[in-house]
């Protein structure tokens, strides 16, 4: 067993100690963000949540508050990733014209999608200030962790 998967599942069975506290949405949702972004050397890391209006920053980890805490839902590249349900990784943002600009140091990013009952409700950002700074196995580990976010989103 590789060690970034032992750290993976680690993570996983960490997020879900959190997710059973009675600490409220928002609290296990940064405690959640906070994990993701010391386990994986992100730069930031945010839970969003995905109503059918819009695309709504719920928590985060890192330098700052995004840009667009709350955008419509068929824009950047979580409009993108809603088009076709399936995980957005680009590694170099300033190439990619579906980004939205969150904070102009980022030129990596991933968007992994948070399903409840096969509906999309959520979503996981995850972004680096390298470029091409996302693997496969990045985008494996992380769909995991996705599933793992269920509960949140419940």
């Amino acid at each position: 067993m590789n060690h970034e998967h032992t750290t993976f599942e680690s993570l996983q069975k960490h997020i879900g100690e959190i997710l059973r506290s009675n600490a409220s949405r928002e609290e296990r949702a940064r405690a959640v963000a906070a994990e993701i972004h010391a386990a994986g050397d992100y730069r930031w890391v945010g839970i969003y949540d995905v109503t059918a209006q819009a695309i709504s920053i719920i928590a985060y980890s890192g330098p700052g508050a995004p840009q667009y805490p709350s955008f419509p839902r068929d824009r950047g590249l979580t409009g993108q990733m809603l088009r076709t349900g399936q995980t957005v990784l680009v590694g170099d943002v300033t190439k990619d014209p579906n980004y939205l600009t969150a904070f102009g140091t980022t030129r990596s990013e991933m968007i992994v999608p948070v399903r409840v009952n096969g509906e999309i409700v959520g979503t996981l950002d995850v972004e680096s200030e390298r470029l091409n700074a996302f693997e496969d196995g990045d985008r494996v580990a992380l769909e995991r962790v996705a599933n793992a976010l269920a509960p949140l989103f419940a």
